[in-house]
């Protein structure tokens, strides 16, 4: 395919991206929260649990970025968590009465 330009990420951003997955989440969650594919991330997933993540130098993702990236990623949890209780609350309101 032409024209088609690949993301190039640091090591230290897909061992990051590794480690919240290996932490719980899903990988298409974490792929949506960093902008990458579900398939990149699953290959990165792969390559480190083979010992072969490497990094390619090019666009270079700051600690600030990563940091976001972590924090949308807990945020979008949290949220699901709460309405997850909501939900519960008002089953258990209603079952009580």
């Amino acid at each position: 395919m032409k024209g088609v330009v690949r993301g190039q990420y640091t090591l230290e951003f897909k061992q990051e991206a590794v480690r919240l997955v290996r932490g719980g989440q899903g990988v298409s969650s974490v792929a949506k929260t960093l902008g990458i594919s579900g398939q990149t991330l699953h290959n990165w997933v792969k390559a480190d649990a083979a010992g072969q993540l490497r990094d390619v130098a090019g666009k270079a993702v700051s600690a600030e970025q990563m940091e976001i990236a972590r924090l949308k990623t807990e945020l979008a949890r949290t949220r699901m968590e709460r309405d997850i209780l909501k939900k519960a609350a008002a089953y258990f309101a209603r079952e009580s009465r």
